[in-house]
């Protein structure tokens, strides 16, 4: 269970509370306004970002002043985290050695993970030879590889067309999601709440509420969330 215990972010004018807790086995989405603390929130849980109080737990331990390198959790932004000047293979290598010294096990459990997720074959090209989908698909297959139980995904697929994001997200419940690991996932669209998440935290007005399961949450939902849906479709 991850806990976040009398949680609070500040910086500048911006601040956000959070006392909540998140059990391993589901997905969550966090959802609510821009600017409202989402991408801070998993950056904190991540170790990018120190809390002015409180404590970050993970199944009684406590995660507050560790190192992002030292936390069990593994963290997809945007971007993808891909570098460009790595083949496709060693980006995915990377979950088992920074140094990209792989033995020829590791290699072949590479070489799996790409075949996994639809990639076998492409691990010798470069990033910006695959397109946005395949390399969402190299990201997926370095999570699977560092098989960290707490996944922190920070909008990843944003940038792709309506069927190709729908693709990754049941990419995501597919091959991510397990008894033992805790998904978290900033996303601005319901939509994505609504395929993939177990519970919802709306994060709005300086609060990241406790976690609601997604349809009760749609079915009722609280006038923050009735605000950010009817901007969202307007």
């Amino acid at each position: 269970m991850l806990t976040c215990e009398n949680l609070l972010l500040a910086q500048d004018d911006f601040s956000l509370r959070a006392d909540l807790s998140l059990e391993e086995g589901r997905t969550t989405a966090l959802i609510g306004p821009s600017g409202a603390g989402k991408s801070t929130l998993l950056s904190a849980i991540a170790g990018f970002f120190a809390p002015a109080q409180g404590r970050i737990v993970w199944d009684g331990r406590d995660l507050t002043d560790l190192p992002p390198g030292q936390r069990p959790c593994s963290i997809l932004f945007q971007d993808n985290n891909l570098f460009p000047h790595l083949s496709v293979a060693q980006n995915v290598g990377l979950a088992l050695r920074s140094g990209l010294r792989l033995s020829q096990r590791d290699k072949a459990q590479v070489d799996a993970v790409l075949a996994d997720v639809g990639l076998a074959g492409l691990g010798g090209r470069k990033p910006a030879a695959l397109s946005g989908g395949q390399q969402s698909r190299a990201a997926l297959a370095r999570l699977l590889l560092a098989d960290r139980p707490l996944i922190l995904l920070d909008e990843p697929f944003s940038a792709l067309g309506p069927g190709l994001k729908n693709e990754m997200l049941d990419l995501v419940q597919t091959k991510l999601a397990g008894p033992d690991r805790l998904i978290i996932i900033v996303t601005h669209d319901p939509e994505d709440a609504q395929r993939i998440a177990d519970d919802v935290v709306l994060v709005a007005d300086g609060v990241a509420a406790s976690p609601v399961a997604t349809a009760d949450l749609f079915e009722n939902p609280p006038k923050a969330l009735s605000t950010y849906l009817g901007h969202t479709a307007g």
